[in-house]
């Protein structure tokens, strides 16, 4: 899923990602002053907790960032899989100054991502069997959109959109903008042509009644009590999809799938996900 998620826009940021995550740590001078340029070091990462296992392949990536060419990798597990602790994910073998300094960019990644799989698996678990699709949002860690929304379908989630290109979302401002929901829609659809696909978010039944009118994909049900939700799904055609949002928790979630919506979004997947605990093991090359 990695290669087909990453095409080359996407790859281009993220390598541009790495870049910075390198250059940030500057030079590892200790590394380079006891460490000959011939000395080699062997890496495993062990998995210190039960966990899904998001971006192993950022260890390639990282290493070639770096210019470096003489490494090997044996990954012992595929992203998505779930690690029971101690378990290895991967093995490395590179220069030592090289690993060195690629280690704690590469674990903060793998933590992170599996983090974020971990809980948008909790999230996808939570209403299992009900139909219901779970989103991310775009509250993600500026920089890591990608990698994070990867790391969403690791899990078992699903993205909401990508970018602000990707859906356009009619929110209040916007509404305000306009003079209404309808002048909103109208204003868009002939700004673009074809249209991109539209979302409309909503906070009243006067709200929803109007854009079901306008036929758009999708709407959103913000921030609504679970008996507004209810009477406002029932309003909603079987062509138009529905979205609840807001302050979605692990523990509403349910009640919320049980309403009928073809899907949740809750930003704590991406912005309240525990970095998930890897260990490098690292021990040198003897001769």
């Amino acid at each position: 899923m990695f290669t087909s998620f990453f095409n080359a826009e996407r790859l281009d940021m993220l390598h541009r990602l790495v870049d910075l995550a390198l250059e940030e740590d500057g030079r590892d001078l200790t590394s380079d002053a006891l460490f000959p340029p011939d000395s080699l070091l062997h890496a495993v990462i062990v998995a210190k907790e039960d966990t899904i296992v998001a971006g192993l392949p950022l260890i390639a990536i990282v290493l070639d960032r770096m210019h470096c060419t003489e490494y090997r990798i044996s990954l012992l597990a595929a992203d998505g899989d779930v690690l029971v602790r101690w378990q290895k994910a991967a093995r490395i073998s590179a220069p030592a100054r090289v690993l060195l300094k690629a280690e704690r960019v590469i674990m903060n990644f793998i933590g992170h991502l599996s983090g974020v799989a971990n809980t948008a698996r909790r999230f996808a678990r939570a209403i299992e069997g009900t139909g219901v699709r779970i989103l991310d949002t775009r509250k993600t860690t500026p920089g890591q959109r990608y990698l994070e929304k990867y790391a969403v379908r690791t899990g078992g989630g699903h993205n909401h959109r990508l970018n602000l290109e990707d859906m356009l979302m009619l929110k209040d401002n916007h509404i305000d903008q306009a003079g209404s929901i309808t002048l909103a829609v109208e204003a868009l659809r002939r700004a673009y042509d074809p249209c991109p696909p539209l979302e409309i978010e909503c906070r009243t039944l006067d709200h929803v009644r109007e854009a079901v009118s306008l036929s758009p994909q999708r709407i959103m049900l913000d921030n609504m009590d679970l008996p507004t939700a209810a009477r406002a799904l029932a309003l909603i055609p079987a062509h138009i999809e529905s979205e609840i949002s807001g302050n979605v928790t692990l523990d509403t979630v349910g009640e919320l799938a049980a309403l009928g919506p073809t899907y949740i979004s809750a930003g704590a997947i991406t912005h309240s996900a525990a970095t998930a605990d890897f260990s490098m093991r690292l021990h040198q090359e003897r001769t």
